[in-house]
C-alpha cells in the first residue's frame, strides 16, 4: 500500500515537471514582471527572463526527483544561486528577509494560474494533487531563499564587524621608526589579534624600531588583557621593535597587582607622550621642554 502511494506520489511531482518544462517561457515572462527581478534587471528584461528561466528548469528537477520539502535537493542548488544574488540586491536596497520572503511566496500565484488551466476540471484529485505539490515546492524554495538571504546577513554582519575593528585600532606613525596603537574599548581575542596583525605590519612597513600600546582608552584590564597585551609585545619583539605601553592608570594598576599579573619585563610609560619621549631619546634625540614666553633657550 505503501509502495503505490509513493508511486502515485511520485507520479504527481513528475507530472508537475513536465508540466514546469512545458510552461517554462510563460513562467519566465511573468515572474520578469514581478518585484523580486524587475528591480533587479533594471536595464535588460531580457536578462530577467533567463535569470527565471533558470529558476523554473531548477524546479522542474527538483519535481521530478520528487524532493520537495528537501532543502538539500540538487535542484535547489541552482535556484538558492540565483534567487540568491536578488535577494542579496534586494538586502543591499533595504528590504529584510520577511519581505524578501514574501516576494519569493508571490511567484507561486502565476505559476498556479496556468496550472489550474491545464486542466478541464481543477478541482478533480489529479489537478488538486499537483497543484498541492506546487503548494510544497514554492514553499520549500521560500525556505531555501530566506536560509539564504539569512546566512548572506550573517556574513555581512561578519565583515562589517571585522573592517569596524579594523578601523578602530588604526595604527599611527608618530616618528620616524615610532609607531602607536590608541586602543579604546574593550580588548577581546578577536580585536587582540587584528591589534597584533596591524601593528605588525606597520612595523615592517615603517621599519618601526619602537611601538607603542597606548591602553589609555581602555575601561578594565584582566588577566585576558594583559595576556593579549604581552603576545603582542612578544610579537613585536620577534619583528625586532621594541614594545611599549602607556597609559596605565591607577586602578588599573592596582588591579594588576592584584591579579598577581607580572609586566616586569615590558616597558611601561604613564601617557603616551611619556612612551614617545623614551622612544625617541633612546634614538638619541633630545626632548626638552618649550621654554615659556619671555624665556630664552638654553
Amino acid at each position: 500500500m505503501q509502495v503505490a502511494q509513493h508511486e502515485a506520489a511520485l507520479d504527481v511531482t513528475r507530472e508537475l515537471g513536465d508540466f514546469l518544462e512545458q510552461r517554462r517561457e510563460q513562467i519566465a515572462q511573468r515572474w520578469a514582471e514581478s518585484p523580486l527581478f524587475r528591480t533587479v534587471f533594471t536595464v535588460s528584461r531580457d536578462e530577467a527572463v533567463e535569470a527565471c528561466k533558470a529558476v523554473v528548469d531548477a524546479l522542474a528537477d527538483v519535481a521530478r526527483s520528487g524532493r520537495l520539502e528537501d532543502v538539500a535537493a540538487p535542484g535547489f542548488g541552482s535556484a538558492r544561486e540565483q534567487l540568491g544574488r536578488m535577494a542579496a540586491s534586494r538586502g543591499r536596497a533595504g528590504f529584510g528577509s520577511s519581505e524578501i520572503a514574501g516576494e519569493v511566496a508571490g511567484l507561486r500565484e502565476p505559476v498556479t494560474a496556468l496550472l489550474r488551466a491545464e486542466y478541464e476540471d481543477p478541482s478533480d484529485e489529479r489537478a488538486h494533487a499537483c497543484e498541492l505539490a506546487l503548494t510544497i515546492l514554492m514553499g520549500t524554495l521560500r525556505l531555501v531563499v530566506l536560509q539564504t538571504t539569512v546566512s548572506a546577513g550573517e556574513e555581512l554582519i561578519a565583515r562589517q564587524r571585522e573592517q569596524l575593528l579594523e578601523v578602530a585600532t588604526p595604527v599611527i606613525r608618530l616618528w620616524d621608526g615610532v609607531v602607536a596603537v590608541p586602543l579604546i574599548g574593550t580588548l577581546d581575542s578577536a580585536r587582540s589579534q587584528i591589534v597584533m596583525e596591524s601593528l605588525l605590519e606597520a612595523i615592517v612597513d615603517q621599519r618601526a624600531r619602537y611601538a607603542i600600546l597606548d591602553i589609555t582608552g581602555v575601561p578594565t584590564v584582566d588577566s585576558l588583557v594583559a595576556q593579549h597585551l604581552m603576545k603582542t609585545v612578544a610579537a613585536a619583539r620577534l619583528m625586532g621593535a621594541e614594545c611599549i605601553v602607556s597609559g596605565i592608570r591607577p586602578a588599573i594598576a592596582q588591579t594588576i597587582v592584584q591579579l598577581g599579573i607580572d609586566l616586569g619585563s615590558i616597558i611601561t610609560r604613564a601617557g603616551l607622550s611619556d612612551a614617545l619621549a623614551y622612544a625617541l631619546t633612546q634614538q638619541g634625540i633630545v626632548v626638552s621642554p618649550r621654554p615659556a614666553a619671555g624665556e630664552s633657550p638654553r
